[in-house]
Order: structure tokens, then C-alpha cells, then sequence
């Protein structure tokens, strides 16, 4: 199997598929996009492509979104309402016997509920990354930054949110703000209380569940079962997407930890993960130059490690020039051109095709159908193809969401299985800050109470002094008290003698 089969595409532009269309596994990892308008059928060929990759053996991450695409563990049935259909449309696109199968799949969530939880530490996930999630400005990335720098160079493990949390109270201190301030850079209070209120609401949008260990293991998503199928890891995101930037910046963060971790591997005969980024206008909005450097060296490097990125969104107009150029395998689904904005985003995405002479690409743009798409690949050259109508294959896997008894059945199979179910809190940041503050108090109140004995001998001996002083001061007093009676009864009787006429003469 040298290829995954899309759909069937009309050749002559009379609207009948034919031409069967393909996409090159060899050049499956220089990326691709899946596009239209909602309801245009993007998650029926995002799981189609998802299932295709496994059948070929190559491992698969993407994002649940609206919780649908967990059907892709069940095979589809011939009692769905959509049967009669899905064969008629088999038989017409030229896909021969078509049947139904499941993909091997394991299930992953953040939160831990539906799904295996999928954590990494606060060191791992970085400070440009944690800057965007907690939407920073340029000065309270700079304090991250030090943060982190002070963290490294002084042994404190940043693993969860408690430890950051427990550093910037740390860093807060006025005497470790200025020695701060004095080795890495100016630690402004105001910028140091501002990143910890945007930690707290951090916190508040559920952060705390992704921060910690064990921390996810790459090699545990690019896994194949025993019959050689890749595994498909569905993310689901159900709630997560209630949360735009924790949502995409996690997504970010795992392609980064793929772009870091993976050795390269140039052009091999497959990919050895596809990567499906749903819904990715959000890792774009409000994303600073930075980032924006960040995503853009991924996206043009990382097909070299053997890994293919798929963005799925509703307009190419939602990703920036510098991405879409990378993007060689496009399927592009209906788009809706009712105002002016809208137009101009249809021709966009039609000019971003190899035209073809059959039918005016723009015009057909508004016009697919459900299900169907204007498809252009790379041929084995690496050369994109003329832009054919397509219509889109129909799913071996249920169309629709399994059960939670169906998911639950999956993930206690999995080959993951109560790997990452247990939370680990081993010595870190917050353990060793508390440890310091602990032996710092208590040298304190060893000192405070060495003072206090001092004192109170300080003030014992200056109370012995004072009552020595009183003893003296007393008799004193006692010998002028005598002198002065006797001296008052002396001039009492001179004046008698004076009055009485008895003085001296």
C-alpha cells in the first residue's frame, strides 16, 4: 500500500467522478489542509484520511472536537440510515467492495475523563508558550523568562503549577527581587503580581490537570497494534475547546515536543505520525511575532522527522501566508460567499489551486456538496496536481460518536492502560521553596529566642545595677534629710533667741 484512496474525481467537468484521486504516502509528510464551511463533511474526510494513514501502518493524533469522531473505534453498520447510500456512493466513486472496519484507537483527555489524562510539566511546556496561555505582555514574559532561568540555575524542578506558583511568591520577596534584579534583569512588582494573577486564571480555565507528571511519552503515541495498524490517538477536546488558548497552545506544545524530541529522517516512504490540528485559526488568533516565528519553523521543519501536519478549518484565509505555503496535499470543501469578506476568501482559496481548464475553480467552491471537495495532492515529484472535483469516499468506521460504554471498553484495553491514570508529585520547586522557608523560619526562631535570653540577662543585670544605685542613693538621702532637720532646728532656735532677746552680743 503505497497510497490512501480520497475519492473520485470527475474528470471531464460534468459533475460525474471518475478519476480515482490519491494521496501519496511518500509525500504525506509535507502537510496538508482540510477546509470549508460547517456541515460541508471536513470531519467525514478528516476520519477517512485518519483511518487510511492507520491502514497503512502510520500512528495518528487528532482532536475530538464535537465528540463525533470517537466513532472512528467502532466499525460502521449496515443498519445506519446512510448504508444504502454510502454503497451507491462507493459504486460510483469506484472504490470496489467496500465494508466496514474500525481503527485501532486510544483515547486521550486532559481532564482524565474521557479518556487516558495527558500531562507535561511546567519545564517542558517553556515560557514562551506558558507567556501565550496566560496571554502576558512583553515586560511579564521577560519575568517568566528570569523565572525560569532562576529555576534552572538553582536545581528547583518546575513540574506542576504549585511549583510556579511557589517560585513567583518566592521571587517576590523584596530581598530576591533585587538580588534578582541585580543578576538577570529588572523584577518589576507590578509585573510579577501580573503574572501571578494570570496564573490564578489560568488555573480557573482547568491548566491545573495538564501540569504534572508522569508526563506524556511520545513513543506511547506513535505505536502500531500487532496486526501492524498505526494507532489513531483521539484527543478529546469536547471541553477543552471551552478553553481556545489552552486548547491550541497544548497542541502547539505537542508538535513541539515532536519537532524537539524526533531525530531526523528525511523523506522516508510514510510518515511516521500524521498530525490532524482541528479547528486552527486558534493557534493563530492573537498569536505574538514570537509564536508566530515558533509555529512557522515547525510547520517548515518537522516533515524532515517524518511528521505530516494537517490543519482543519473552516477558511484557508485562517492561516497565514507563511503556513499555507507549506501545506502541499489541499481538500477543500464548500465555502459560502454571501458578503463581500466571504467572496474575497473564496478567491483566495481558488487561486491557491492548479487551475483546471474543465471548470472554473471559484465557481465550483460554492457549489460542492456535501461530501464532496476540490482536491489537488503532490505527485510522486513532489509537484501539486490540477485541482480535480472530488467526491469524498465514504467512511469504514461509524459516522457518528461511540458509546461511553464503547469508550470505555477501548481504554481499558488500551496498551496504556493505568500508565498515567495515578498522579506522581515527587520533590520539585514547591517541596524544596518550603523546605528553605521551613529551615529559614526555624533558624529565625532559634535566633529570636538566643535574643530574647540575651536580652532578658541584659535586663537582669541592669536591674541588679538599678537596685545597687537605690540602696546607695538612699542613705545618701537619709545623711542630707538629718543635715537638713538639723539645720532647720538651728536657725528655729536663732530665731527664738532673737525674738526672745537672747542673742549674743
Amino acid at each position: 500500500m503505497n497510497s490512501i484512496f480520497i475519492g473520485g474525481a470527475d474528470a471531464d467537468g460534468t459533475g460525474q467522478p471518475g478519476v480515482a484521486q490519491n494521496l501519496l504516502l511518500k509525500i504525506a509528510n509535507r502537510h496538508g489542509l482540510i477546509a470549508g464551511a460547517t456541515g460541508t463533511g471536513k470531519t467525514v474526510t478528516l476520519q477517512n484520511l485518519a483511518q487510511g494513514f492507520s491502514d497503512a501502518g502510520v500512528p495518528v493524533f487528532c482532536a475530538d472536537v464535537k465528540g463525533d469522531l470517537s466513532g472512528i473505534c467502532m466499525p460502521g453498520s449496515k443498519d445506519h440510515k446512510l448504508h444504502e447510500k454510502f454503497v451507491e456512493r462507493a459504486n460510483k466513486i469506484g472504490l470496489g467492495a467496500y465494508d466496514y472496519s474500525a481503527a485501532p484507537t486510544v483515547f486521550w483527555d486532559v481532564f482524565g475523563e474521557n479518556g487516558h489524562p495527558i500531562r507535561t510539566t511546567i519545564s517542558e511546556m517553556g515560557p514562551l508558550l506558558l507567556s501565550r496561555l496566560m496571554d502576558l505582555t512583553e515586560a511579564q514574559e521577560g519575568v517568566l523568562n528570569i523565572a525560569f532561568e532562576y529555576a534552572d540555575d538553582n536545581g528547583l524542578l518546575l513540574l506542576d503549577l504549585k511549583d510556579l506558583r511557589k517560585l513567583l511568591i518566592h521571587m517576590s520577596d523584596k530581598e530576591v527581587r533585587d538580588d534578582l534584579s541585580k543578576e538577570y534583569g529588572n523584577v518589576a512588582s507590578a509585573s510579577l503580581g501580573a503574572v501571578q494573577r494570570n496564573l490564578l486564571v489560568m488555573e480557573r480555565e482547568g491548566a491545573d490537570f495538564f501540569f504534572g507528571e508522569p508526563a506524556l511519552e511520545l513513543s506511547d503515541m506513535m505505536r502500531t497494534n500487532t496486526d501492524g495498524r498505526g494507532i489513531v490517538n483521539v484527543l478529546d477536546a469536547t471541553r477543552l475547546i471551552n478553553s481556545p488558548k489552552l486548547y491550541s497552545t497544548f497542541l502547539l506544545w505537542l508538535l513541539s515536543e515532536l519537532f524537539e524530541q524526533l531525530p531526523e529522517v528525511g523523506d522516508p516512504d510514510k510518515p511516521r505520525l500524521v498530525f490532524f490540528f482541528d479547528e486552527a485559526h486558534l493557534l493563530f488568533d492573537d498569536a505574538p511575532a514570537a509564536l508566530m516565528q515558533k509555529i512557522e519553523q515547525v510547520v517548515r521543519l518537522i516533515r524532515s522527522k517524518g511528521v505530516g501536519v494537517y490543519f482543519v478549518t473552516q477558511n484557508p484565509r485562517d492561516l497565514p501566508e507563511s503556513v499555507l505555503a507549506q501545506l502541499g496535499n489541499r481538500l477543500q470543501h464548500a465555502l459560502r460567499a454571501y458578503t463581500p469578506a466571504e467572496r474575497k476568501g473564496v478567491r483566495a482559496a481558488a487561486q491557491s489551486f492548479r487551475e483546471n481548464e474543465n471548470f472554473d475553480t471559484e465557481e465550483v467552491i460554492t457549489q460542492l456538496g456535501v461530501g464532496e471537495a476540490l482536491v489537488s495532492t503532490l505527485d510522486a515529484k513532489g509537484a501539486p496536481s490540477i485541482v480535480q472535483w472530488t467526491v469524498i469516499r465514504p467512511p469504514a468506521s461509524r459516522l457518528g460518536p461511540a458509546t461511553e460504554s464503547e469508550r470505555k471498553n477501548v481504554q481499558n484495553a488500551s496498551p496504556v492502560a493505568g500508565k498515567y491514570e495515578k498522579v506522581i508529585d515527587r520533590e520539585s520547586a514547591y517541596e524544596v521553596l518550603e523546605a528553605r522557608e521551613a529551615k529559614a523560619a526555624k533558624e529565625a526562631e532559634e535566633l529570636a529566642k538566643k535574643e530574647a535570653k540575651a536580652q532578658a540577662a541584659l535586663e537582669k543585670k541592669k536591674k541588679k545595677t538599678t537596685r545597687r544605685s537605690s540602696r546607695r542613693m538612699s542613705s545618701l538621702e537619709k545623711a542630707g534629710n538629718q543635715a537638713a532637720r538639723t539645720a532647720s532646728r538651728e536657725i528655729v532656735r536663732y530665731v527664738l533667741r532673737g525674738i526672745m532677746g537672747t542673742f549674743k552680743r
